[in-house]
């Protein structure tokens, strides 16, 4: 038999006041972990914000300053700020007097060329470097009968081939053209670039979206581009950049040919109804 004298247990005061002082101590405990906790999912979630808006200004920012020169522009339609320019793949300064016993390759302004040499060559493409859909342009300073978005004058059409190789002269490169093209003016610096098409960035307040499209069509006025339903009808391709964005604003100042443009832009970014807003400024130079 077993001796039940000898058996001891909880009382319920005993079991009443060992929950009550479990409590307590889990309270304290809720108290000094529960502020840490709270202080890293906040501090978590600015540097996701602040990386998110910081990195989407860098982006826009890159492109920026590929742009061609005078080719940026901005639009607002709605909720949506439109930013659209025209993005350089390399550039050059082509000869404007030929080399001795060879015309051929000096740049021609009084008729279509075919064919010239560029002083210096280009560096950011591989070659031989051989499209049809590319552009070259020179001297845009974004008038009417001076404006890339035309398609004439100075840039070549859509669909001109373009061949660049090394030329036997040292130092340069020839660039060939078909068919021919007649640019209308002369650039004082003797440059050009190779422009590999429109790039396009829309800000959607209201979306809470910023979007990239690149690889679509050019249009003469930005008022038919300025949406993502008109570039996508383009042609363009989308990315996303960022979400969560609660407001953004665009700014642009041309400049002149002897001071730099500048884009500001201010871009928000919110998330659990705490909100990050970074501003940034891009040179531009416009000198064509």
């Amino acid at each position: 038999m077993v001796n039940t004298s000898s058996i001891r247990g909880f009382t319920l005061v005993e079991l009443v006041v060992t929950i009550a002082l479990s409590t307590i101590v889990v309270g304290f405990m809720t108290i000094f972990i529960a502020g840490p906790v709270a202080s890293y999912t906040d501090q978590s979630r600015r540097a996701e914000l602040v990386d998110l808006a910081e990195n989407s200004l860098r982006r826009i920012a890159r492109d920026v300053r590929r742009a061609l020169p005078n080719s940026l522009r901005l639009n607002a339609s709605g909720s949506t700020i439109a930013l659209e320019l025209l993005s350089t793949a390399d550039g050059a300064r082509y000869r404007d007097r030929p080399p001795p016993g060879d015309p051929s390759k000096r740049l021609q302004f009084s008729a279509a060329d075919d064919a010239f040499n560029s002083i210096g060559g280009f560096r950011n493409i591989s070659q031989p470097f051989s499209s049809n859909s590319h552009y070259l342009s020179i001297y845009n300073v974004g008038v009417p009968g001076a404006d890339a978005y035309e398609l004439a004058n100075v840039i070549t059409p859509p669909g001109t081939q373009i061949d660049i190789d090394t030329d036997a002269v040292p130092g340069e490169d020839n660039v060939r053209l078909s068919p021919a093209f007649k640019f209308a003016f002369a650039s004082p610096g003797q440059r050009v670039f190779l422009v590999d098409g429109p790039v396009s960035y829309l800000c959607d307040g209201a979306a809470g979206t910023l979007v990239r499209y690149s690889n679509y069509s050019i249009a003469s006025d930005q008022a038919d581009r300025n949406s993502a339903a008109e570039l996508l009808s383009a042609g363009a391709d989308a990315t996303v950049i960022a979400n969560r964005v609660s407001s953004c604003s665009m700014d642009y100042a041309p400049g002149t040919a002897q001071r730099a443009g500048l884009v500001s832009i201010a871009l928000a970014v919110t998330d659990t109804g705490e909100t990050v807003s970074l501003l940034h400024q891009v040179h531009v130079d416009n000198v064509p």
